[in-house]
């Protein structure tokens, strides 16, 4: 496919784009972790410097689901597991990270899923995290590992297990995507 389109000097489909990135990843995380970076656009190189550093080198209590990777790298399920010492120790969570092209300009869509939301004062009941990284005050500079360790420092510090106080209406009649949410940070006690 690459010979033909560089004769023609036409650029790949998105979707040949997305499928060649997410073949490359998998291949890498699975065999040597070489990277093979072949024609991506700058968003996708980026994602995978970031997966592959996760998956190299997690920070403590922090790993990258593979599985869901290798179906779509614009989508990645991270477990995160409750610091020792903390309210949330032994327990186990899910975060989905939805990416866009815009990444790293445009944050990732943040949201914890499966059966276990850990209750907490800016964690709402359907996943969604009140956390100013992750819209107004988010930078290209972060990545997916700083976003892990801010919501790993977010539920270490909590000192009572508790829900908003807005939560019931807010679940009712919120937009899907939490980046539509405009939030007001107005405690950053917890």
């Amino acid at each position: 496919m690459f010979n033909r389109l560089r004769m023609r000097k036409e650029k790949p489909s998105k979707s040949e784009t997305i499928s060649t990135a997410t073949t490359t990843v998998i291949q890498d995380a699975a065999k040597d972790n070489k990277k093979l970076i072949l024609d991506n656009s700058r968003w996708e190189r980026r994602l995978q410097k970031e997966l592959m550093s996760l998956i190299k080198e997690p920070p403590p209590g922090v790993a990258v689901d593979e599985d869901s990777v290798s179906q779509n790298l614009t989508q990645w399920i991270i477990n995160i597991d409750g610091v020792e010492g903390t309210l949330y120790e032994g327990e186990h969570f899910q975060l989905l990270f939805k990416f866009n092209n815009k990444y790293p300009f445009d944050s990732p869509e943040v949201t914890f899923i499966g059966a276990n939301i850990p209750v907490h004062p800016h964690i709402y009941s359907n996943g969604h995290i009140c956390l100013s990284i992750l819209t107004d005050d988010w930078s290209p500079a972060l990545s997916v590992q700083s976003v892990c360790l801010s919501i790993s420092s977010m539920l270490s510090s909590c000192r009572e297990k508790r829900r908003p106080p807005d939560n019931g209406i807010y679940v009712k009649t919120c937009n899907k995507n939490p980046k539509k949410t405009k939030w007001w940070y107005h405690d950053d006690s917890v």
